[in-house]
Formats: structure tokens, sequence, C-alpha cells
């Protein structure tokens, strides 16, 4: 069974060399996380914890410059940068998938 989340930062960025995306612009980025085990009756993992989790990871990168912790801030970039951060803060399998507006994503 999966069970997850969903939050939201807002963040610059630009793709250096890119015709439309190369000027600093932002987005509003929606974050999915989710975890996947057996609930054996009772629950995988507690909302309260999952959220503390990852609100802890995206804190650090709400209302900031994608572009100061990533070379080429693509959503796929973004979305391994936060997987990566999650790493070793949740006891399960988890996935990642970023949303950078309406309709693209990246997940891992």
């Amino acid at each position: 069974m999966r069970v997850g989340i969903t939050e939201y930062i807002d963040c610059a960025h630009h793709l250096p060399g890119h015709p439309k995306c190369g000027s600093l612009h932002g987005h509003t980025y929606q974050v999915d996380v989710s975890v996947e085990g057996d609930h054996r009756g009772g629950m995988i993992i507690d909302f309260a914890d999952l959220k503390k989790a990852v609100r802890e990871v995206l804190k650090e990168f709400d209302h900031k410059d994608w572009n100061a912790v990533l070379e080429y801030p693509t959503v796929e970039n973004i979305c391994q940068l936060i997987h990566a951060r999650l790493e070793g803060k949740l006891a399960h399998a988890f996935r990642v998938r970023v949303w950078e507006g309406h309709g693209n994503w990246a997940e891992l």
C-alpha cells in the first residue's frame, strides 16, 4: 500500500542557454512524497512524521533560487535533489514527484 502527502514551495530559477527558460523566472512547485509498505491493520507511517521530514527538506529551498544549489535546475534535477535529501529521513521505500507549474513533473 502507498500513502502520501503534498507540499508546495515557491522558487526561482533559470536554465542557462535555454531559449525560453534562460531568464530568471519562478514557479510554484508541488512536491508529492509517498511511502510504500505493509500497514498490517494499522498505518504505514504517521502523516505528521512524513510531513515533518518533507517540510524539513523543503524549507531549505522555499523562496530561494534553485541556481544557488543546482548548476542546471531542471525539474528532473530538482526531483533528484529532494529525493537525495529525504534518503535517511524515511524508513520506508518512497517516491518523490515534483510538479513544475501545471502539468509538468518528474518522479523518482
